[in-house]
């Protein structure tokens, strides 16, 4: 059985724009080491993109992380360094939101066995998109890989590992 690779928001204004942060530059190489991986042994890779629009300041999320970020059409928009270029061939599910939809509907239709989430932010966007996996695939194995994960609050983030395990997430690689 197939499995997939997930990349979550891997975006510049996540690693070096209006909302970067230090690990998420140091997560590149293994997020490039994992889709080479994966690519080489046939297995799928997708990727999702937070698309927000001019008018983001006036959404809810705006309301709450006043800073604009990932707007259509901006160089913060695209993905980051050599992410970027692995992405071309591959599906991109861009999203307004912190989850997917269209991924979530992309995987109840799938038979894959096992779901791997890497990206940022990981107790936001990652963890929501992992969830969304478990829902529309309750029997494959849905797995996130620490190494390759970043949030700009390491506490938080230890804590969305605690979380996932009562989800039945596996995290792999957490430090």
């Amino acid at each position: 059985m197939k499995k997939l690779l997930v990349v979550v928001d891997y975006q510049r204004d996540f690693v070096s724009g209006s909302l970067g942060f230090k690990s998420a530059k140091e997560i590149e190489g293994r997020i490039v080491e994992l889709i080479r991986t994966y690519k080489e042994k046939e297995d799928d890779v997708v990727f999702t993109m937070d698309t927000h629009h001019e008018a983001y300041l006036k959404t809810e999320e705006g309301k709450y992380l006043p800073i604009p970020h990932c707007i259509k059409g901006t160089n913060g928009h695209k993905l980051s360094g050599k992410v970027e270029e692995l992405s071309k061939g591959c599906r991109i599910f861009k999203k307004e939101t912190f989850p997917s939809y269209d991924l979530a509907m992309f995987l109840k239709g799938s038979s894959y066995s096992e779901v791997l989430l890497v990206g940022v932010v990981t107790n936001i966007c990652v963890l929501s998109n992992a969830i969304m996996a478990k829902a529309s695939l309750p029997d494959a194995h849905i797995v996130l890989d620490a190494s390759a994960c970043a949030s700009p609050d390491e506490k938080v983030e230890e804590e969305c590992y605690d979380v996932c395990h009562s989800l039945q997430i596996e995290v792999r690689n957490r430090k």
